[in-house]
């Protein structure tokens, strides 16, 4: 089962007018994503997804090319099955064997961001090859699931506070959801105004719907406290990313000055960056993406970190039908999960680009049992909306 072929598309998929939203990200008029095809010499193909902005906030030409052009010719003839070794071989680069052999890392100097993008993208394509292999679901390979459904919260909440509580409230009908998300922070300017929302946001779903607040790293820590103060009998769930992802201690300063849990994780690449946020009781809730931390290999090496500092570990969802999946088998097999990621903005690159129907119903989802992460791309779909770069 040797890789034959390597393929990465720029994909980039309308959102219709009536269904996009502004935020600090500005209009999001598409979503957009890096999905890769692998085939193995047997025929095996397995689909992976690398991220570097969110919906339409960036181009993916450079990510693609890093893909087709230099990570693909190393791939070629070697085990889909080594997907640890193939991890390290690409995160080391021209050290690897050297740092195989002494036992410990050696990245080359580009260890972040589009690297680690492309690093996902190809090992979630292997994980989906390695289980169809074997006939297996990959929370199987993982170590298995421990459960049939996991319980998901409703992502979204852009309104202002006079129509905010009426769109939570059309979340919780629609899946029977039992926790949403909010967006708060720049998109408000200030701190009062988010907290407005807040208070209206809680006083229009009572006590019994957890609420979330996501500031997409926007606040800086001085407003992120008012801001929690502001909250405090609000009862929130968690308080996300409320300053930039490269201020941890700022973040840890957030945390200590409220009764708010603050997650953080979705800018973070690697389990070396979570190890830091650990270390320095930066939150209370880990958040990688898995088309961003470094795929499915990491985001588990993450859980288990999470677990190990009796962390609770909820990935960052908001993405394509691979890493989506992927963050449905790795919650699945980790003992640290205990909430589902689900976009209730509208998100063509899970809905249309595979053929299953991806759903929530009375506020679970499904852990898929199909061999690999369980969903069919539809090749035509994504072959309409790739970009040429």
């Amino acid at each position: 089962m040797r890789i034959q072929t390597v393929k990465a598309w720029w994909v980039q998929i309308p959102i219709e007018a009536s269904r996009q939203h502004r935020s600090d990200f500005g209009q999001l008029k598409t979503f957009d994503a890096a999905i890769v095809r692998i085939e193995t010499d047997d025929g095996l193909v397995g689909w992976g997804e690398g991220k570097n902005a969110a919906g339409s906030a960036g181009k993916y030409g450079t990510l693609v090319s890093l893909i087709n052009d230099e990570i693909a010719p190393a791939l070629i003839g070697r085990r889909a099955g080594d997907i640890t070794a193939i991890w390290e071989m690409l995160y080391n680069g021209v050290r690897s064997e050297l740092a195989s052999t002494s036992g410990h890392a050696m990245p080359e100097l580009a260890r972040r961001g589009l690297t680690i993008a492309a690093i996902s993208a190809i090992d979630i394509a292997l994980w989906d090859i390695l289980g169809k292999s074997l006939n297996q679901p990959v929370w199987q390979l993982l170590g298995g699931r421990k459960a049939e459904r996991l319980p998901a919260y409703a992502s979204g909440g852009w309104a202002g506070a006079d129509k905010i509580g009426e769109q939570l409230g059309s979340y919780v009908k629609a899946g029977g959801f039992k926790a949403v998300k909010m967006r708060v922070g720049a998109m408000d300017g200030a701190p009062h105004v988010s907290a407005a929302r807040v208070r209206a946001a809680r006083q229009a779903l009572g006590p019994d719907v957890e609420i979330a607040v996501d500031a997409h790293g926007t606040y800086t820590v001085a407003d992120a406290k008012r801001f929690v103060h502001m909250v405090a009998d609000c009862d929130l769930a968690w308080f996300e990313e409320p300053v930039i992802a490269d201020d941890k201690r700022g973040a840890a300063e957030v945390r200590a000055a409220g009764p708010v849990p603050i997650a953080t994780g979705e800018s973070e690449a690697t389990r070396f960056a979570f190890r830091e946020l650990a270390l320095l009781r930066a939150a209370d809730i880990f958040q990688p993406d898995p088309g961003f931390c470094g795929g499915i290999t990491e985001a588990m090496r993450i859980g288990a970190m999470a677990s190990a500092f009796n962390l609770r570990f909820a990935p960052h969802l908001w993405a394509g039908a691979p890493c989506f999946f992927s963050g449905l088998h790795i919650c699945a097999a980790s003992p640290a999960s205990f909430v589902i990621e689900y976009s209730l903005g509208a998100n063509p690159m899970i809905h249309d680009l595979v053929e299953e129907t991806v759903e929530v119903k009375d506020g679970m989802i499904a852990i898929p049992d199909a061999p690999g992460l369980g969903f069919t791309i539809s090749e035509s779909f994504l072959k309409k909306h790739a970009q040429s770069c």
